[in-house]
């Protein structure tokens, strides 16, 4: 049996547990899992029994998911063997400052959410821009094209060179 404790926010617990446990029973039933949730620390102990690390590691990436903002729906995309997540740490580019944190946050998400659903659009992966992380879910050949256009603009590329370098997926890029 396999065993890890995850912490995720006190505010994301109940998304976690769901309306009459609806979701952490989704969660259990497809991945063969026991949670135990406690809502006074954020606490969540994931248990396997199976020695599969793989199957492991997707189960703590969708506990982590809806931890980082994710609706429950949309981290269950993760069971896809296809699928992982990854997470980027805004206080690396912006420091500690919640100003700092804030305007970088910004920059991600566009006006309007024009920069976010531009990203999501052309890389077909899903971000969620929460506390000081911007998470993405996708596919595992898609998810580096997502993680270099938001490095680029946490770093201050302006959009326009962010945008040309998705368009071209990569490829045929100079900076």
């Amino acid at each position: 049996m396999q065993q890890e404790v995850i912490r995720i926010p006190k505010e994301r617990v109940a998304i976690l547990i769901g309306h009459d446990g609806k979701t952490r029973k989704v969660i259990e039933n497809s991945t063969k899992s026991k949670l135990a949730i406690d809502s006074k620390t954020g606490e969540v102990e994931v248990n396997f029994n199976s020695i599969d690390n793989f199957k492991f590691r997707k189960i703590l990436m969708i506990v982590k998911a809806i931890g980082r903002g994710f609706a429950p729906e949309k981290a269950l995309l993760l069971l896809n063997d296809e699928f992982t997540l990854q997470i980027v740490n805004i206080e690396e580019y912006a420091g500690k400052s919640t100003k700092a944190v804030n305007a970088k946050k910004g920059r991600i998400i566009g006006e309007k959410g024009t920069t976010r659903e531009k990203i999501e659009r052309e890389t077909n992966c899903r971000l969620s821009v929460y506390g000081k992380t911007i998470a993405i879910i996708g596919n595992v050949n898609e998810i580096p094209i997502a993680l270099k256009t938001i490095e680029m603009l946490l770093e201050g590329a302006m959009h326009k060179t962010a945008y040309a370098y998705l368009e071209n997926r990569g490829t045929e890029f100079e900076l």
